[in-house]
């Protein structure tokens, strides 16, 4: 899979001198605890490194610096034990360009009525500090996300969990370039998008490269190359030949095999981790990359179809925030409309998502409608059930707008015995009516991302981080 870099976060705990050395050795102490205890709890996914403790200005602006410097820090969670004056965050707050947490805890659960003392009150304030430091947050607009509860809940480390999943998905929104594989498809609309202010907003650089460029690592594919890589279909999926004799089934794979090959060569070699193709721009080439597109998504790559650079930008960025499970491009294809079963059906010519399979997928080969070239090779499966989300990113000229549909997938009941692509269905929500036009209303795209993974308030937090209009459909 196409990875990033391995990520850290650091845990700045407020205080001040004003309560002595003493209570800070504490203050320490439980900050030290509790690291130890969230990094052993196996549900963050990425480790949280203590820092000094958070007493002076110049402190907090030093940490923050530094912050802004290491490439392996994603962020900052930040914990108020005690009272924190908030005008020694601002300088610091101010500079800090990663995402930040507050985490509005304490290190005891319940108040000990029978031993509290005012020691204990000055010692254990989060609820004192908690509110000076959240004013100054929202005095800068800093967008902090805020988390509330007793540390050692699970339902408190899997919302910090999520939320570092987010804001490594940020950090990596700056590092995502897109190739696209010739021009938009002719005459779509929603497709279209202003790659500066992408480059500005978001981080995503995106380039055009004539399909030509991708023919010549086509044909630099070796034939050992292409046997190594159908070894490996064999183990992963089932061979099923249909109508086509073994020896033209096999040369059409042979031909997907060599694009996998080809374009994870290009995209490495150049720096890329998205990509589009359009089946308007195929000079040189024998078929419509199928096979070969959905290897690589299941790789990590984002892609999306007919050069729609902005989802296939946006798939990469789900996948990493997802651990690339469950998570992927989409497109709305056929409804269901029998009362009481309404559903979407979600599909694509080619290339679906392998990372959304409930079976064993399996390749075939089947003529495709529309492209003019020979019967590509892809694999075909019926989607997994699930709650999730689908998003779509679109440009309304003066800004961009972001899409959250909350979804039900379900396992198709009835089988397709004729239809060559894989497929996932689902219902959208509140309901079919309401979901449906609230969609269409606000201009969201026939091409999405959807995870069975993710939540809504994940992708809030990323929209509201790059300073996103979204709309929530639910």
């Amino acid at each position: 899979m196409s990875t990033t870099a391995a990520k850290q976060f650091w845990f700045v705990v407020g205080s001040q001198h004003l309560y002595g050395e003493e209570a800070l050795a504490e203050v320490k102490a439980h900050a030290q605890t509790m690291t130890d205890a969230l990094n052993n709890s196996g549900v963050l996914p990425y480790p949280l490194v203590l820092q000094e403790l958070a007493v002076t200005a110049d402190k907090i602006t030093s940490l923050m610096k530094e912050v802004n410097y290491r490439d392996e820090v994603a962020g900052v969670i930040t914990w108020m034990h005690t009272f924190s004056p908030a005008k020694m965050w601002i300088r610091g707050t101010k500079m800090l360009q990663k995402p930040l947490l507050h985490l509005a805890t304490q290190f005891n659960e319940s108040i000990p009525w029978a031993t509290i003392d005012m020691d204990f009150m000055n010692l254990n304030q989060a609820a004192h500090g908690d509110r000076e430091y959240g004013f100054i947050n929202a005095r800068l607009k800093k967008q902090n996300k805020i988390v509330v509860g007793y540390w050692g809940r699970p339902e408190v480390k899997q919302q910090i969990a999520d939320w570092m999943d987010v804001a490594v998905a940020y950090n990596e929104s700056f590092n995502i370039k897109v190739a696209r594989f010739g021009d938009n498809m002719r005459n779509v609309g929603v497709t279209e998008g202003d790659k500066v202010e992408a480059q500005i907003q978001f981080g995503w650089t995106v380039d055009y490269y004539g399909i030509g460029d991708l023919v010549q690592y086509v044909n630099a594919v070796t034939e050992q190359e292409i046997d190594d890589l159908l070894g490996q279909y064999a183990e992963l999926y089932e061979f099923d030949f249909g109508t086509n004799s073994k020896e033209a089934w096999e040369a059409s794979v042979r031909i997907q095999a060599s694009y996998e090959i080809a374009i994870k060569r290009f995209l490495d070699e150049k720096d890329y981790n998205a990509f589009t193709t359009n089946f308007e721009d195929l000079h040189g080439m024998k078929q419509l990359p199928g096979l070969a597109v959905q290897r690589l998504m299941a790789q990590g790559y984002g892609f999306a179809g007919e050069g729609d650079w902005k989802t296939a930008a946006l798939a990469r960025l789900l996948k990493v925030m997802s651990h690339n499970q469950n998570t992927g491009f989409m497109e709305d294809y056929t409804y269901e409309m029998a009362a009481g079963q309404e559903a979407i059906l979600q599909s694509h010519m080619l290339e679906v998502d392998p990372t959304f399979a409930s079976n064993k997928p399996k390749i075939i080969v089947s003529p495709l409608g529309i492209g003019g070239k020979e019967d590509p090779a892809r694999l075909v499966f019926d989607g997994k059930a699930g709650e999730g989300v689908v998003v779509s990113m679109v440009d309304f000229g003066t800004h961009y707008k972001l899409l959250i549909n909350e979804v039900s997938a379900f396992e198709p009941k009835e089988p397709a015995p004729k239809l060559p692509v894989a497929r996932v269905l689902w219902s959208v929500k509140p309901n079919f009516q309401d979901g449906v036009r609230a969609w269409i209303e606000n201009g969201g795209g026939h091409h999405t991302v959807a995870s069975l993974n993710l939540t809504t308030d994940q992708i809030v937090t990323y929209a509201k981080l790059v300073n996103l209009e979204y709309v929530v459909i639910k």
